[in-house]
């Protein structure tokens, strides 16, 4: 199993980066079949072999990844992805 995680800070404001990251999670749950739900300022996701959180504050992102056996092999890529999809949308 491994695990992901990246911050990033913005100056978007809450309301803004939530609007972000409930974009992130519309495209993943069509491309990905990931099913997601708010708990306060934290987007909770899953789908199979992997599953997650994106909290979100004033100034900053975090995401947190949890990925199963196969999905680990992946984990670089998926990394990189997640760092490239924030730096372009928190901006």
């Amino acid at each position: 199993m491994a695990r992901i995680h990246v911050e990033r800070s913005h100056s978007l404001g809450r309301t803004a980066a939530r609007a972000k990251a409930e974009q992130l999670a519309e495209r993943l749950a069509r491309e990905y079949d990931v099913s997601y739900r708010w708990n306060g300022d934290t987007l909770e996701f899953k789908r199979s072999g992997a599953d997650g959180r994106i909290e979100v504050s004033d100034d900053r992102v975090s995401v947190e990844l949890k990925l199963g056996l196969l999905l680990s092999a992946m984990s670089g890529p998926i990394k990189r992805e997640i760092e490239k999809t924030l730096d372009e949308k928190l901006v």
